[in-house]
């Protein structure tokens, strides 16, 4: 069985001028990282390797979140498109029984729909997505999991 759980990064600041890459979180998605954490904590959704855009508001989202795992930072997964964050998930290492996605809209989205076909009509700041299959992480084709959990902050 294979766990990936696909979560957007927090809520961030406006851009005001400064280029997208760069924007932080605001004070909400500071807080929402942090209860996500804890939601996944109290789960044992705990993953043994995150995959994270290179954007400085997911990876003040991972910080917050707190979760003991090795993590890659992807630069693909900024350029949101959800067939790269297909093959990103496909090339995990057969050893990593759960995997974390942190990225942007409308890529995770989408994601979550292909693999699942159930993904909800929104996908807010800070929501997440707990899908499982049979199998490893090449058997992750469109309509191959199950979508087990959906959390957004406002509904945790």
């Amino acid at each position: 069985m294979s766990t990936l759980l696909v979560l957007r990064h927090a809520k961030a600041v406006p851009g005001g001028g400064m280029p997208d890459i760069e924007r932080s979180l605001a004070d909400r998605g500071r807080r929402d990282a942090e209860a996500a954490g804890e939601w996944l904590r109290d789960r044992g959704l705990v993953p043994d390797l995150v995959l994270c855009s290179t954007a400085v508001r997911t990876r003040e989202t991972l910080e917050r979140l707190a979760v003991p795992a090795a993590v890659r930072y992807e630069s693909q997964i900024y350029d949101n498109d959800a067939d790269t964050l297909l093959t990103l998930v496909r090339e995990a290492d057969d050893d990593v029984r759960t995997l974390l996605l942190v990225g942007h809209n409308p890529s995770v989205h989408q994601l979550v729909h292909d693999l699942t076909g159930a993904a909800p009509d929104a996908f807010p700041t800070c929501a997440l997505a707990v899908i499982e299959w049979e199998g490893g992480w090449t058997d992750a084709w469109p309509g191959a999991g199950t979508l087990v959990t959906f959390r957004t902050p406002k509904q945790p």
